[in-house]
């Protein structure tokens, strides 16, 4: 049977999952596609292929979208760009280890919108908590769980 190759993209600008993704494309012999701005020196790794855009603000992100097949897994922060996977019938992981699902980006995204109001009337939040060793590991169980799922069913 012939299958589509499933490829991990990465929104590699602010990842701090690099490494986890890295080993997990490895172990499952699949592609990993570190997609960042030249303004982001990314080094090499085993097993992943670095993708070097323009420092616009959206190249990445319209890159992402140009080379995102049904099926990826697409692993980003970005609310606008989940949203753009999801449509595309990707596997969207946050950093931390979320699952981005239909059912709550038009949420999440109007959130966005709300906290961009706050801070454009000069309101601003405490934004995002520190990144840890349990959002890692968080993270890299979901993927983990992502990419079993995917072989148990064929996919890989």
């Amino acid at each position: 049977m012939n299958h589509v190759k499933i490829k991990i993209l990465v929104d590699a600008d602010a990842c701090p999952v690099k490494e986890e993704i890295a080993g997990a494309a490895r172990r499952f012999d699949i592609e990993a596609w570190f997609v960042a701005s030249y303004a982001h020196r990314i080094p090499p790794m085993d097993g992943a292929k670095v993708m070097q855009v323009d420092d616009s603000s959206q190249s990445a992100d319209l890159f992402i979208a140009n080379h995102l097949s049904k099926g990826d897994i697409l692993v980003t922060q970005d609310y606008g760009l989940a949203a753009i996977g999801l449509g595309k019938k990707a596997v969207v992981l946050s950093n931390r280890g979320q699952q981005y699902e239909e059912e709550t980006i038009d949420f999440m995204l109007a959130q966005r919108h709300e906290a961009a109001k706050q801070r454009r009337n000069g309101r601003y939040g405490k934004g995002p908590r520190p990144f840890t060793n349990v959002d890692r590991d968080k993270f890299l169980q979901c993927l983990t769980k992502v990419l079993r799922s995917m072989q148990e069913n064929g996919v890989l």
